[in-house]
């Protein structure tokens, strides 16, 4: 499973994005558990598949892809599943 984070905004407005492949890792199907949990959340309030809805003024926003699917977020929307992934993926990803 490849994941792909994008975040953009807040007071700066510095973009930052990472990208993680679970093939390999030892933990691949717990990866895939969250991402899946994440990125499925497309009616609800924590994200959705079409543009991106507004946040906070200085807030960021997010582009979360699992395998071609993306999902768009802002804060303070994330759900507790995107905001573990986000931060999940940013930390560890390259």
């Amino acid at each position: 499973m490849r994941i792909h984070v994008r975040r953009t905004g807040g007071f700066a407005g510095i973009e930052r994005s990472a990208t993680v492949d679970t093939t390999a890792l030892p933990n691949a199907a717990e990866w895939s558990a969250l991402a899946r949990e994440a990125a499925g959340d497309s009616d609800g309030d924590g994200g959705r598949t079409g543009p991106l809805r507004a946040g906070v003024p200085d807030g960021f926003a997010y582009e979360i892809t699992v395998d071609g699917r993306t999902v768009h977020t802002a804060e303070p929307r994330l759900t507790p599943a995107q905001r573990k992934l986000v931060s999940r993926v940013l930390r560890e990803g390259a």
